[in-house]
């Protein structure tokens, strides 16, 4: 079983400002709300979860102890979340592999808080014991390829017409991974 903590780092990003990179915890409940009314329609095309649905973040924020999922934000001084990285371990013949997903406010895009959060949840997927992580991300989304690739991330393949948005468009998506010393 691994030990949960409330490790939280203090990040000055390239823009000059800065935020708190921590666990999601359940006082987040509202904060995660707000985060997702906010990204535009863009990215909610594309997320794998409902972000303003507020179950699907009920489910997120009560998962907070889940020994296989770990959820981690970025937060401002006033308490707003304006970023999310999650972790899950796999199940089965898999559960060396945790995949990854990652979303960024669009107001703190290029600030360098993507790379600090990409870092962040790598750390932490080796923290709970996976040697490999995965990301999954459309093809169109090359910044966050970029990200991922500075960390060593190689893409393993590419799956055409895999991804549907919320309009019913088809999408193909790329897979990306890296090993990590355990």
């Amino acid at each position: 079983m691994v030990q949960r903590t409330e490790a939280e780092s203090r990040v000055a990003l390239k823009d000059g400002r800065s935020v708190t990179i921590r666990q999601l915890m359940e006082q987040d409940h509202v904060a995660l709300i707000n985060f997702g009314l906010g990204l535009p329609k863009n990215d909610l095309l594309y997320l794998e979860d409902d972000f303003q649905n507020p179950e699907i973040i009920s489910r997120m924020i009560h998962a907070n102890a889940a020994e296989n999922w770990w959820q981690i934000v970025a937060v401002t001084d006033d308490g707003s979340i304006v970023a999310y990285t999650s972790a899950l371990r796999m199940p089965g013949w898999s559960y060396h592999v945790a995949n990854i997903r990652l979303i960024v406010d669009r107001a703190w895009r290029r600030s360098g808080l993507g790379m600090a959060m990409a870092q962040a949840i790598v750390d932490v997927a080796h923290d709970i014991g996976a040697g490999k992580v995965m990301v999954e991300m459309l093809t169109a989304q090359t910044a966050g390829q970029a990200i991922f690739g500075r960390l060593g991330f190689a893409v393993e393949g590419q799956l055409a017409r895999h991804a549907i948005d919320r309009d019913g468009n088809l999408h193909d998506i790329v897979l990306m991974s890296a090993f990590i010393r355990r």
